[in-house]
């Protein structure tokens, strides 16, 4: 009977959370990084707090923080950008997808890749973008569309493909 011990399971649960611990972490510093070269290492920069705060309710050590802080300012890598993709998915629904990068060419692909997969594709901008408003660096829908329960698995499962891409930090939809 092996594997049916008390430290296999512990140590099948804990790879699992560990693994998604680490893809919040990678997006995480990915947005200090961004906000850190945005400020120029100001600490008390809106920007840079606010991500640094993201983070701590992350659970994010202090040491990983100080590091993605200290890499954007004596770093003179690829800088990273923000874009932001728009898309319809089932039932009409507006999909704003917002990702951040340093290979806009990559990430476009990615995104296009998920879109389709699912029977979806990019729409040209500022085509879902009317849906929404931008309050606090987050988007919100200024208008709904109500779905059906078909509809909503099939954009459940869409947004959690989206998210599960490192270089897509929020996916934001207008559905009710």
């Amino acid at each position: 009977m092996s594997g049916h011990n008390k430290y296999s399971k512990i140590k099948h649960i804990k790879a699992k959370n560990d693994a998604q611990k680490s893809k919040n972490f990678g997006k995480l510093v990915r947005l200090i990084t961004v906000e850190a070269k945005k400020a120029k290492g100001v600490l008390s920069s809106p920007g840079l707090a606010a991500a640094i705060e993201k983070a701590r309710a992350e659970n994010m050590p202090n040491d990983t923080i100080d590091r993605a802080v200290k890499k954007a300012t004596t770093d003179n890598s690829a800088d990273m950008e923000s874009i932001v993709y728009e898309s319809y998915g089932p039932g009409g629904v507006a999909i704003l997808i917002d990702a951040l990068t340093d290979n806009r060419n990559k990430a476009a692909q990615e995104v296009k890749h998920i879109l389709s997969k699912n029977g979806f594709e990019l729409a040209s901008p500022g085509s879902a973008s009317w849906a929404f408003h931008k309050k606090n660096n987050v988007w919100e829908a200024t208008s709904t569309m109500p779905l059906e329960d078909a509809d909503i698995e099939v954009l459940t499962k869409l947004v959690e493909e989206l998210e599960e891409n490192d270089e897509v930090q929020n996916v934001y939809t207008n559905a009710e």
